[in-house]
């Protein structure tokens, strides 16, 4: 049993929740408190580097203050200096920090690690901490729904499907690995019931399993959570979670609706090549059914379904080229679906500029023929 590896998520808990004390701001400057809550919104602007040394000067005044070493490592891992921030995250877990710091360390070092089963090792660690905070070791109530202890449970949930996700790349070979997947995801289910995540890894592990009819039903209920709200509403799923879904719309030929997630990402964000990518190939997919079964799909003919294919494939590749985009596999992929597209006869559109170059010189010709008479 085997997927495709996607790209790592993080799993990670908010580092948005201010730190209380008491403390005073003294004459000699601001106090740590004060400092943090500015890292934080550094953090928030993606200042990274000024932020490392807000958090740098509150441990210079405080070495053990855990909250500004937990996010000094999350800036670390965003400035790319993996090794210090997992020696970071590696001594906070040795010094008896708090629950809710050791856990969040346990998660940053699951998905650093190249070992698998030491990943699978923090991941256990961090939800094992997790529910004896919510003084549980079964699954929680979903009736129980204070702010932190659903954040918690949306923390667990995720962290077990990040578990599900590295039996079906890393480990697919194992003989336990069908079973591991069937037992994680239930507990994710069961903490958080509402995730649009769980629920299409559920659909991931039944495409894997050759169940496709019970797949189709895990992803119509991942998408029923949230398809009638707003493109801007907050509680949409975040864009990465989204695209995945249409990965398996596609896979399940579910073509118009993963039509209707790409439109909805591409209207927040034209910029996501993935999402470019992902329409062109719905687009060639859909027109390739069309002309096998000899039909139009909105008005549109098999061609005309091909074109619209090849222009979202040519935006992708130039958004690839410009952003120094690093999934080369999916450029490579598109890249084979414009040299099908070109089989069938179907090539770059002509860009605007030309059209208007044709438009110029017909208007000419006309001025001529009207000075000729």
């Amino acid at each position: 049993m085997g997927r495709t590896k996607t790209k790592t998520k993080r799993v990670e808990r908010s580092h948005n929740v201010p730190v209380k004390t008491n403390e005073p701001i003294t004459k000699s400057g601001p106090s740590t408190s004060a400092l943090y809550e500015k890292a934080q919104t550094l953090v928030e602007q993606c200042d990274y580097e000024l932020a490392a040394k807000f958090l740098k000067r509150i441990l210079d005044m405080e070495s053990t203050h855990e909250q500004a070493q937990e996010l000094l490592g999350v800036v670390l891992l965003e400035l790319s200096d993996l090794s210090s921030a997992e020696n970071l995250f590696q001594n906070l877990i040795k010094s008896g920090s708090s629950g809710s710091v050791v856990s969040s360390a346990h998660l940053h070092l699951a998905q650093l690690s190249t070992d698998p089963r030491a990943s699978l090792d923090h991941y256990q660690k961090a939800v094992d901490i997790l529910y004896n905070q919510l003084g549980n070791k079964e699954a929680p109530s979903i009736d129980a729904t204070n702010a932190e202890d659903a954040q918690q449970r949306q923390t667990i949930a995720k962290a077990l499907v990040a578990m599900t996700e590295i039996w079906l790349t890393d480990l697919c070979m194992e003989e336990e690995a069908e079973t591991s997947c069937e037992s994680l995801l239930n507990l994710a289910l069961q903490a958080d019931p509402r995730s649009s995540e769980v629920l299409q890894s559920m659909a991931s592990v039944r495409m894997s399993q050759q169940r496709p009819d019970e797949a189709r039903s895990y992803v119509e209920q991942a998408w029923g959570l949230w398809k009638d709200l707003p493109s801007g509403d907050a509680s949409l799923p975040p864009i990465p979670t989204r695209l995945s879904l249409t990965r398996l719309f596609l896979e399940l030929s579910m073509y118009k609706e993963a039509m209707i997630v790409l439109n909805g990402v591409i209207e927040v964000d034209d910029q996501e090549v993935e999402a470019w990518y992902l329409e062109g190939w719905c687009f060639l997919l859909t027109s390739e059914d069309a002309k096998t079964r000899g039909v139009d799909v909105e008005g549109l003919g098999w061609q005309e379904l091909a074109q619209d294919a090849r222009d979202c494939l040519d935006t992708c590749v130039s958004l690839f080229k410009n952003q120094q985009h690093p999934d080369d596999q999916m450029f490579a992929h598109a890249q084979e679906l414009m040299v099908q597209l070109e089989a069938m006869g179907i090539h770059a559109s002509p860009e605007e500029g030309d059209d208007e170059e044709w438009k110029d010189v017909e208007d000419s010709d006309d001025e001529d023929d009207e000075m000729k008479t």
